[in-house]
């Protein structure tokens, strides 16, 4: 438990400032590791999250304090970097302290949200027993919604309230009781691999590359270039044309430059496909166009 008092908690104040971060590093390398034994059920979280996002549904985080925060983090990334609408993944979070211990605005948050049985909720907590997102929990049991539990408490009633409980043992923090630490860097650390994995499988990335990222400033656009020039097999000037005429969707552009076909074309053989690059890409050439 994170709020169990470290095995070096008496000393910490005697030691050197590189002793002190070293101890630190130490434990946040533990963390990643503590990981591991949750592999096989974060990625049954992932099955089960993919076929309710291909069905039409939705991504909810829920978290109060510091788990919400690290929620709104993860959630601001996913249009930018998979090019998903904003409303695909949506993220809750309760800030001010007493929020945490209110049940009933989990379930009014929760009910705003419009939860239905083709979404999930993810609820994050450190302790497993943060009031706010037992709440949530209720109203999306009572929507049919997937419930997906984060903590760091094995056994916590939010993971008994769910259907998919992650729960990753992190130990005591350095500071007890500072979930900011280890327990927010092992939140992170697996809501990155619930979208990124999710959105790998529903074909929002081909090959390693972000293939539906945004072109939104300088950075981003030279980075779809680069995409467009790497999957596309073109050069840089002619992948820039590409993406000019794709109105900067990389995913029609390369099928422009791969497929041989115009733009409203290569749209049509995405969405045909539903948006998967690499079965339109199989599909093989036509020439002309």
């Amino acid at each position: 438990m994170s709020e169990n008092l470290h095995p070096r908690a008496d000393e910490l104040d005697d030691l050197t400032p590189r002793d002190f971060v070293g101890l630190m590093h130490a434990e946040d390398v533990e963390a990643v590791r503590s990981i591991a034994p949750e592999l096989d059920v974060i990625a049954r979280a992932v099955d089960e999250i993919a076929a309710r996002l291909r069905g039409g549904g939705r991504l909810h985080y829920f978290g109060a304090g510091t788990s919400g925060l690290i929620a709104r983090l993860d959630a601001a990334e996913c249009p930018a970097t998979f090019g998903v609408d904003a409303d695909v993944v949506q993220a809750h979070a309760a800030e001010a302290p007493a929020d945490e211990d209110d049940r009933d605005l989990g379930q009014d948050v929760a009910r705003n949200a419009q939860l239905g049985e083709r979404d999930v909720a993810v609820g994050i907590s450190a302790s497993g027993r943060t009031a706010f997102a037992l709440g949530v929990f209720d109203q999306a049991a009572a929507a049919g919604a997937l419930r997906v539990a984060i903590s760091c408490n094995p056994g916590s009633p939010l993971g008994r309230a769910s259907d998919i409980a992650i729960e990753v043992e992190t130990g005591p923090e350095v500071i007890a009781g500072s979930t900011r630490l280890k327990a927010g860097t092992v939140q992170k650390l697996v809501l990155n691999m619930l979208s990124t994995a999710v959105f790998t499988r529903l074909a929002h990335t081909h090959r390693g590359r972000m293939v539906g990222v945004v072109s939104g400033n300088d950075k981003l656009r030279a980075r779809a270039t680069l995409v467009v020039a790497g999957l596309g097999g073109a050069t840089r000037e002619d992948s820039l044309h590409a993406l000019e005429a794709a109105d900067g969707n990389p995913k029609v552009a390369i099928v422009m430059l791969r497929r041989g076909v115009h733009a409203e074309e290569a749209r049509a053989l995405l969405n045909s496909a539903e948006g998967d690059l690499k079965a339109v890409l199989a599909a093989g050439r036509v020439q002309g166009s």
